[in-house]
């Protein structure tokens, strides 16, 4: 009989106390009420707990991470990787990718550099497209070497859910794909048009209401006396409230994005087949706290266990 659902919860309760023990607590014996050793137990209380100390993660840390003497989780290689480009090929142990990565980023920056030169002498408008597609260039490389640490960021289970996060927080849709839900690349990217559709018509709006505001405020304008100045600032205040309100649902719809797959990435361990059964059976109980019980010896009872 599948039991997956309880040995997801008896990992999760084994997460929170390995999370719990990362955290360095100083027990005491509650002692009889009155006795001395209770005083001290109330006095400690009212003062804080003793010894409660989260354990920092220091930059010696993440050095020796670097140099394979130590572990990091992915996100703080992500987020280092974006510090120093190449540091997650290097913590991956992928030494060959370190030079292509400096290579292709700071030859893309030197011939921008020299596309730009090239623009302001000439004014050209070849050399400005020129110098803005090696940027361009130069920031792609670099974004593929912060996805390149997080795809080969080396986990003992097939799918992470921090990887599905940071694979949709750098390109949304690509944490869905990773998961397995094709079908919700359309929808993702369906939101996103609309949302960048909604954007830009209400600040095509919004600049122009603020035109033809400032152009009838003026008296020398010739638009004065042809539209009211208050209806073009109400028109003014309208749109460009629209347009924030669309910068804001873009937002949401990108947040959502990776919440999405975060949480259906912790789903791929859960069972979630039709097979409902319960059993139950005869067993022994062992009591939870034999120092607290009247009869610390074992009892005979029945045992359910339901598969769901």
């Amino acid at each position: 009989m599948k039991s997956r659902p309880f040995i997801a919860l008896f990992a999760l309760m084994l997460i929170s106390c390995l999370a719990i023990a990362q955290f360095p607590v100083q027990i005491k014996q509650l002692g009889p009420p009155g006795s001395n050793q209770n005083q001290n137990q109330q006095s400690d209380d009212t003062t804080g707990v003793e010894g409660v100390k989260r354990e920092p993660y220091p930059l010696r840390r993440y050095f020796k991470s670097l140099a394979g003497k130590d572990s990091m989780n992915i996100t703080r290689m992500w987020a280092g990787s974006f510090i120093i480009p190449g540091s997650a090929q290097l913590y991956n142990k992928e030494y060959w990718k370190i030079p292509v990565v400096y290579a292709s980023v700071g030859g893309f920056l030197f011939a921008g550099y020299r596309s730009n030169v090239a623009w302001q002498r000439s004014g050209m408008t070849r050399d400005r497209n020129t110098r803005d597609l090696l940027y361009l260039g130069a920031a792609l490389s670099y974004w593929g070497s912060v996805l390149d640490g997080v795809k080969n960021f080396r986990y003992h289970k097939d799918v992470l859910p921090a990887r599905a996060s940071l694979y949709s927080a750098m390109l949304p849709g690509l944490g869905q794909y990773y998961n397995g839900d094709y079908w919700k690349i359309p929808i993702i990217y369906g939101g996103i048009i609309t949302v960048g559709y909604f954007i830009s018509s209400n600040n095509s709006q919004f600049q122009r209401y603020k035109y033809l505001y400032y152009e009838t405020s003026n008296p020398d304008s010739p638009l004065a006396g042809k539209f009211n100045a208050q209806t073009m600032k109400y028109y003014k205040d309208t749109y460009r409230r629209f347009r924030d309100y669309s910068i804001l649902a873009g937002v949401f719809v990108y947040a959502l994005n990776i919440i999405d797959a975060n949480v259906f990435a912790h789903f791929q361990d859960f069972d979630v087949s039709e097979d409902l059964s319960a059993s139950l059976f005869p067993g022994i109980i062992m009591p939870v706290a034999p120092q607290f019980t009247n009869n610390s010896g074992p009892m005979v009872g029945f045992n359910l266990k339901l598969n769901f």
